[in-house]
This record gives C-alpha cells, structure tokens and sequence, in this order.
C-alpha cells in the first residue's frame, strides 16, 4: 500500500503523487506518516518536508512556508501558504538568499530592544525560516 499524496498551495499544486513515506515540519517537530496513520489534522511551521516515492528511491524535498496537513485514510492533503520543490530550486541562489537572511537576523538581534526592533526581529525571523527552508531544500543544508 502506499498514501497519496498531494501539497496544494494558493496558485498551484505541487506535488501529487503516491509515497510510501512522507515527514512534515509540523509546528511540534518533525512528524512522520506512513500507510495506515491514525487520522490527523496538524499545522505546519516553515520548513521541509520530505516525500520517499518507493522504498528503493531517494528522498525528494519540498520547502514549505506553513499551513496545514490532513491524513485519512492514506491520504495526505497539504495545504501551504507556499511551496517550492527542491530540485527546482538554484543551490547557489538559495546560499546567497539563506546567508543574507542569517546576516540580517544577527544584525536585528544585536540591536536594541524596541518596538520597531521588534518588529523587525519577527520580520527577519521569518525571512531567515523560508531561506533556510529553500536552502535545505536545494541539498544545501543537513
């Protein structure tokens, strides 16, 4: 048996096809689903997820900029604010965008503690979590 899998996101989908295994970045951690899971309704962080098509076969990654997951019946519905999968993403773009992120992150982190610091701090959180998760993506990151 195997779970059908599918990653919807506003403008498009992005993955649909059958996995015999599948781990989300749900906001509690990493979350595996193989056939026969308990029904689940989760929310997920930014991050990757990871989709094995055959036992034999390489993992395949896709970046994730949160939403939710369901799992029914060996049905796995994804539905993201945004998605990209990993082999279309350029490595060394990503590297460029992920140490920019990480630099500004720092840098907002240093300052001092204010209102419009704050913001700015969550702004650059943000940005650093989807860099990461299209860097991790692209096979830059363990």
């Amino acid at each position: 048996m195997t779970l059908t899998v599918r990653v919807i996101s506003p403008d498009k989908t992005v993955w649909d096809a059958q996995a015999d295994e599948v781990i989300l970045p749900s906001t509690t951690g990493q979350l595996g689903i193989l056939t026969g899971h308990a029904p689940l309704l989760t929310a997920l962080d930014t991050g990757v997820m990871r989709v094995r098509t055959s036992k034999n076969s390489s993992w395949q990654a896709i970046a994730l900029l949160g939403g939710f997951a369901e799992v029914e019946e060996d049905e796995v519905t994804i539905l993201v604010n945004g998605a990209e999968r990993g082999d279309n993403i350029n490595l060394e773009e990503a590297r460029a965008v992920y140490n920019e992120a990480q630099a500004r992150l720092n840098q907002v982190s240093a300052s001092a503690a204010s209102e419009e610091n704050r913001q700015a701090q969550i702004q650059a959180t943000q940005a650093f979590k989807r860099a990461r998760a299209r860097f991790q993506a692209a096979g830059g990151l363990v």
